[in-house]
């Protein structure tokens, strides 16, 4: 493993670590931040078969951030996005949706990545097509498991879901991550070009 990519991995396991003392509640914090340490852990175990770029790199541990904040003040409560809400007298905070939109936007670059150089997908609207698929399909898993989560739970998973009273949250949620997707394919694509080049 390289210098940089242990840095961002050191990066990571310090969030981490911090998120873990006194978060606002365990039962949210363990719930958010397992998906950013289940990740984590498939990119170390699958690291000598397939290195993805520093730049997607960089952004899963963006990702993971956004993660482990969120679980440890939960999303509803992100100091900063009260902060927000306060000031531009906003109906909710909105660190829940910077999220979702995250989650459809950073593992974009992901799945674009593996289709272009395992699959060999031809770069154009077919490979564009296809990111925005799955992410889609990733948000709309998560928003099952998260209703799976609190079925099974009741009302400790509140927290987790994070709907603050609104009944469309999960259609909002989802409606980001397509979002998010749609500009990583539409707009990012170049950038992203070049760092698969300089592999």
């Amino acid at each position: 493993m390289n210098r940089i990519h242990k840095g961002l991995l050191l990066i990571f396991f310090i969030a981490l670590i911090w998120s873990a003392f006194n978060p606002k509640d365990v039962f949210t914090w363990f719930l958010e931040v397992l998906p950013a340490i289940l990740g984590v852990g498939v990119i170390i175990l699958t690291y000598k078969r397939f290195k993805f770029t520093t730049f997607v790199y960089t952004l899963i541990l963006i990702h993971t951030i956004i993660l482990i904040i969120g679980g440890y003040y939960t999303y509803a409560e992100m100091p900063l996005f009260n902060w927000i809400k306060d000031v531009f007298d906003l109906s909710r905070n909105y660190y829940d949706r910077l999220g979702h939109f995250a989650q459809g936007f950073i593992p974009a670059f992901i799945v674009r990545e593996v289709l272009i150089r395992k699959v060999h997908l031809k770069r154009g609207k077919m490979l564009n097509f296809l990111v925005v698929c799955v992410c889609l399909a990733i948000s709309a898993s998560y928003e099952l498991l998260e209703w799976g989560v609190a079925e099974a739970t009741g009302s400790a998973a509140d927290a987790f879901l994070g709907t603050q009273g609104d009944v469309w949250d999960t259609q909002w949620d989802m409606f980001f991550a397509l979002i998010g997707a749609v500009v990583s394919a539409s707009m990012f694509g170049n950038i992203h070009d070049k760092y698969i080049e300089m592999l």
